[in-house]
């Protein structure tokens, strides 16, 4: 008796060590984005700079953009400042150098230039708590000193203008992904949301993905359709990224990633950087927004020459329909896809903040990675996976492009014919 109550007394300090040191789902997260702060793969805010402000940012504060709200311009308050990036567990930050896809080409290269320009100006400015890093050592040295990590992202081929010297001269400024669509075809590639006319990627774009592994070029499929996305996987010798996109079998946007895609993540090594963009990310959401968008097209075509009597339908419609918002679940069900399918090693953050009208409910701006990785954590995700999904993944696959490019530095850029 004396051994058995002995016993039952060691289990119970044992149990109620046990309970003692077991962590909640809110610390689990905390420690895991202490350890490794979040690397998000696509932030908009030079496209803000732009369109907000025309590129003049002597008089921008970036320490506080809660009060930029812009009604005239139809546009609330931006996503991103310094106080909302230390909230979010932010360590390293891809800045999308966004051009419109409705730019011709010449424009294009132009306007994306200006982009590289603005954001390492507002990078310049505060030299504390930014550092431009071209590299995935050089962005630890600025996560170990305390500052952002800022990387720069070509969003969009039509950037280069169509040319391989193009491609190499904005990777020469610091640029280390490019998507290789938006949402218009390129004369060499297909996007997901425009009419199919290359079937995937033509031969000179399959030169731009091979110039792309040589210079160390991050490869983005976000954008790109399904068959852009089969060829580049058929031909690159290093891991690709999605620097923003879902699951398409959580919600059947074009813009997601098919399973197909998905389950061939293992063998190339790439990175879904899952999206907070709304619409992507709740299949109720996306029916919702495609409905009101039919019947806005209806009412159009009923009330010709009469938009008052549109906009008294439309808002009969939209208190009969209240709107469908996406939450932070709704992101945590496209990260539980892609590790179903892909594994834990494949998967990422992109945020797309100050891409879109506002983040899901729950992390509608970028203050909300812990809200994010608290929920993953409720769900079972341990520490280790968390550090992974935070920053651990997309390092991996950035020096795995790295170490291409430094074996291949020898080998001759490819050439293609001038166009003028």
């Amino acid at each position: 008796m004396r051994l058995t109550f002995a016993s039952f007394t060691a289990l119970c300090l044992v149990t109620a060590t046990s309970a003692a040191f077991a962590q909640t789902p809110e610390q689990v997260a905390e420690a895991a984005l202490r350890s490794t702060p979040v690397w998000d793969g696509h932030n908009d805010v030079p496209e803000q700079l732009r369109e907000r402000y025309d590129n003049m940012i002597a008089d921008f504060d970036f320490a506080d953009t809660t009060d930029t709200a812009d009604p005239e311009k139809n546009k609330g308050a931006m996503h991103t400042d310094l106080a909302r990036i230390a909230k979010g567990r932010l360590g390293a930050q891809f800045w999308s150098v966004y051009v419109s896809a409705g730019l011709t080409e010449q424009q294009a290269v132009q306007a994306t230039l200006e982009q590289i320009d603005v954001m390492k100006r507002l990078i310049a400015r505060y030299p504390d708590r930014l550092e431009l890093a071209t590299t995935a050592d050089g962005a630890a040295k600025a996560m170990k000193a305390g500052r952002v990590a800022s990387l720069l992202g070509m969003e969009g081929g039509h950037s280069i203008g169509s040319s391989l010297a193009v491609l190499r001269q904005m990777h020469a400024l610091g640029v280390r992904y490019m998507t290789i669509t938006h949402s218009k075809n390129t004369p060499w590639a297909d996007s997901a949301t425009d009419t199919p006319k290359h079937d995937g990627l033509t031969p000179f774009g399959k030169d731009v993905i091979r110039e792309m592994n040589r210079l160390g070029m991050l490869i983005d499929l976000s954008h790109v359709s399904e068959k852009t996305m089969i060829d580049t996987l058929d031909l690159t010798s290093v891991p690709v990224i999605f620097s923003h996109s879902g699951a398409r079998a959580v919600n059947g946007h074009a813009r997601n990633v098919p399973d197909s895609v998905l389950a061939r993540l293992k063998a190339n090594g790439g990175i879904v950087m899952t999206v907070g963009f709304p619409d992507f990310l709740s299949e109720r959401r996306r029916q919702w927004s495609a409905n009101q968008a039919a019947e806005k097209a209806r009412l159009e075509a009923l009330w010709r020459g009469n938009p008052v009597a549109v906009e008294s339908g439309m808002a009969a419609w939209n208190a009969a329909n209240p709107e469908v918002k996406a939450t932070v679940s709704d992101w945590a069900d496209h990260i539980d896809h892609v590790r179903k399918v892909a594994g834990i090693d494949h998967i990422g953050i992109g945020g797309d903040y100050d891409g879109m009208p506002s983040g899901p409910v729950g992390a509608e701006d970028a203050a909300g990675n812990p809200a994010l990785f608290t929920e993953l954590a409720r769900r079972g995700y341990t520490r280790t996976e968390l550090e992974k999904i935070s920053g651990g993944n997309i390092a991996r696959v950035m020096r795995a492009a790295e170490a291409y490019a430094a074996a291949h530095r020898d080998d001759r850029p490819i050439e293609n014919p001038s166009l003028f």
